[in-house]
């Protein structure tokens, strides 16, 4: 906007504008101001004029006024007129007020950019301002007010952005500074609060110090309220002057028959307001009960408030509790959400035997945190481990209990060591019997450390990518297969080598696909991205896991966030054949000792002679078990890794269960003895019988 100098001005020689520090508004009173509006004085802005501010009888800004006036001379001739009697001699600003050459806090011009507004020449030349009008006096002023004030509260979406909008449209347009409580803990929806109504001050705000042309601050104005020291903490009392006016909802002024008394409750007793009509306390009533109140002040040597800034106060009280109310349910949306997404995603990654695993998930965008992508990491017997991502269509709530679903079937199918692509068949299945439009898309693979391979079965996914230890990264040829839910297709699964040291990076379509770029080009991006990494540490040591996973996700651009993104790596580290023992064993009476000098020759081999008394018992126990039920050899493994795991297969599906042997009993003993002298144990059904095992710590 131009600025035009008024004929003061014009006859002074130009002064440098002031420098305005930097705002201090806008902390949250967790810890009071350290500047008090109070008996010890506020470095305050000085009074600021309306803009256009006429004596009554005058239209707008821009109108004559009445020729018994001396505005109706020429426009070289505008004198400064002196202030009605009775009004303070630096009057409050009006909704068009601001610092000079900026906009208000509600987005309406200062008011020395307009021709002739009192006070701009000594705004300029940092001299006190002469007498001006009173504040706010017609109706259009207040209207222009509300309208931007009420635009600025409705921008925000949390609980913290409304509050802040409040303060910073309130002050200094409106008032020279505000409190704001509201209910701790503040209800959400339809809930009844439980125990008594607190009030916290969640924020206050005030009109900042300014300085004068030389660079000093100019004088403190006494003012006979301490908002250093309000109270935090109120409990509104049943029956008390502050529970009457609360529950009339009205705004009051403080010096009111009804709100004598409600202040000094709210603010702590001691505490004290302007008064003569300088202080507004207004109840913020959101959707169908009370949740805080906002204190609105001026100094003494303002203008006060008139009756139609009651109105004022009600529609920002209004407007702000009813921003509030949403914000509260807004946020029990999103905690709602985070938490379904939470226990949608495994909490932590198993540690399986030979396998090193790191994840990330990012969602859509911050209004979209739930979505339908998933991955997981499952142990299988034999020290195997299933790795599985997925994707359901959407990221909705919809999307996240599908994915919940499909997430849950596939554990439940991992667990009966099903072959990949039988566990996608019943997938299939199950996403047709939770609708016809509930599509997936799916990658399920098994990696076996003993024989450094994998077998990988597609649904409709983008296919992994293997990063080799030398850096060189491969997309892997995998049949895409049709998507989950389709029905009546089958799915085929391939075997490939997994050697030590190797990468594969499970991903969904969001990591690869946007509005800028197609699946396949991403994928490519991905691979080579992959490759830089990997050469950065050279060819012998493969780049540390998770800040692999963290480059991963650097090669999204800003436009690049369309979908949620599920990341799972594993690196590949295998079991030496040399600490793997197998042998398979007939089902005889003669087995069990056997199966003892067998494990005690591969401790002798490993040095691990110390675990001889402990596994020669266990191994003797289980195999003594399979013995007596099984009807084709049994096998027996023993694995050397950070622990001694041994391993008993047979024929029979039905798992023992762990049970109290009575004194007269002669048998059912074995798996407490497996269970007090086992740092771990378990059993797992397989397609073809059961596995047994147990696990040793190798310092015993």
């Amino acid at each position: 906007m131009t600025e035009h100098l008024s004929p003061y001005e014009g006859r002074k020689a130009p002064v440098a504008r002031p420098t305005t520090p930097a705002d201090p508004r806008g902390a949250l009173l967790r810890a009071p101001e350290t500047d008090t509006f109070g008996s010890g004085g506020v470095n305050a802005l000085p009074a600021q004029a309306r803009t256009g501010e006429q004596d009554a009888g005058t239209g707008t800004g821009s109108e004559h006024a009445q020729s018994s006036t001396p505005a109706t001379e020429g426009p070289g001739s505008h004198r400064p007129r002196p202030a009605p009697e009775g009004v303070p001699t630096q009057p409050h600003p009006g909704p068009d007020a601001a610092r000079p050459g900026t906009e208000g806090p509600a987005g309406i011009a200062g008011v020395s950019d307009v021709p002739g507004a009192p006070g701009g020449a000594e705004r300029r030349s940092g001299r006190p301002r002469p007498p001006g009008p009173a504040a706010m006096r017609r109706d259009g002023d207040r209207l222009r007010f509300v309208g931007a004030a009420t635009r600025r509260i409705a921008r925000g979406i949390d609980l913290d952005e409304i509050v802040m909008g409040l303060c910073r449209a309130t002050v200094p347009t409106f008032s020279d500074a505000i409190l704001v409580y509201l209910r701790d803990p503040l209800p959400v929806g339809d809930e009844r609060p439980a125990g008594p109504l607190l009030l916290r001050l969640r924020r206050t705000d005030r009109i900042p110090e300014d300085q004068d042309t030389d660079g000093g601050t100019l004088p403190a104005l006494q003012v006979q309220s301490d908002l250093s020291s309000a109270a935090e903490l109120c409990e509104v009392r049943v029956g008390s002057a502050l529970a009457e006016v609360l529950r009339g909802v009205r705004p009051v002024f403080a010096d009111a028959a009804t709100a004598f008394g409600a202040l000094p409750e709210l603010l702590g007793e001691g505490r004290t307001v302007p008064g003569g009509q300088r202080a507004i306390l207004a109840p913020l009533r959101g959707r169908r009960r009370v949740i805080g109140a906002a204190v609105f002040l001026r100094r003494p040597d303002r203008h006060p408030f008139e009756a139609d800034d009651l109105l004022v106060a009600a529609q920002l009280a209004t407007h702000s509790a009813l921003g509030i109310d949403k914000a509260v349910l807004y946020g029990r949306e999103a905690y709602i959400a985070d938490e379904l997404q939470r226990t949608m995603l495994p909490e932590t990654l198993p540690r399986a035997t030979g396998v090193r695993l790191a994840s990330r998930y990012l969602p859509a965008a911050e209004t979209a945190r739930v979505g339908g992508d998933w991955y997981d990491a499952i142990p299988l017997p034999g020290s195997r481990v299933a790795l599985v991502v997925g994707d359901v269509m959407g990221h909705s709530m919809t999307s996240a209990a599908i994915m919940g679903q499909l997430r849950t079937t596939a554990q439940t199918l991992a667990g009966l060591d099903l072959p990949p692509q039988e566990v996608l068949h019943h997938l299939d299945e199950q996403a047709q019997r939770l609708g016809s439009d509930r599509m997936a898309t799916c990658l399920y693979a098994v990696y076996d450390p003993v024989s450094h391979r994998i077998t990988i079965a597609n649904a409709g996914h983008p296919p992994p990518v293997l990063l080799h230890l030398g850096g060189r990264a491969e997309v892997l040829r995998v049949p895409p297969g049709a998507p989950i839910g389709v029905g009546g297709v089958d799915f085929e699964a391939v075997e490939l080598d997994a050697p030590a040291g190797a990468t594969l990076l499970l991903y969904t379509d969001g990591l690869v696909e946007s509005r800028l770029r197609d699946v396949w080009t991403g994928i490519e991006q991905l691979r080579e991205r992959l490759a830089a990494t990997a050469q950065l540490t050279g060819p012998d040591h493969p780049p540390p896991l998770e800040a692999l996973c963290d480059e991963v996700l650097d090669m999204l651009g800003p436009g690049d966030r369309d979908d949620d993104i599920a990341l799972l790596a594993a690196r590949f580290d295998g079991i030496a054949p040399s600490d793997v023992a197998y042998w398979f064993l007939e089902p005889e009476d003669a087995t069990p000792s056997r199966a003892r000098r067998l494990a005690r020759s591969a401790l002798e081999r490993w040095g691990l002679t110390e675990l001889n008394d402990a596994v020669e018992l266990l191994v003797s126990e289980v195999v003594t078990n399979a013995v007596r039920y099984a009807t084709r050899p049994i096998t027996l493994r023993l694995l050397r890794t950070d622990v001694l795991r041994c391993e008993v297969g047979d024929d029979v599906p039905q798992l023992p269960r762990l049970r109290q042997a009575r004194a007269t009993d002669e048998g059912g003993r074995g798996l407490y003895l497996v269970n007090r002298l086992a740092r771990r144990w378990g059993a797992t059904r397989l397609s073809t019988g059961k596995v047994v095992w147990f696990e040793l710590n190798q310092n015993g």
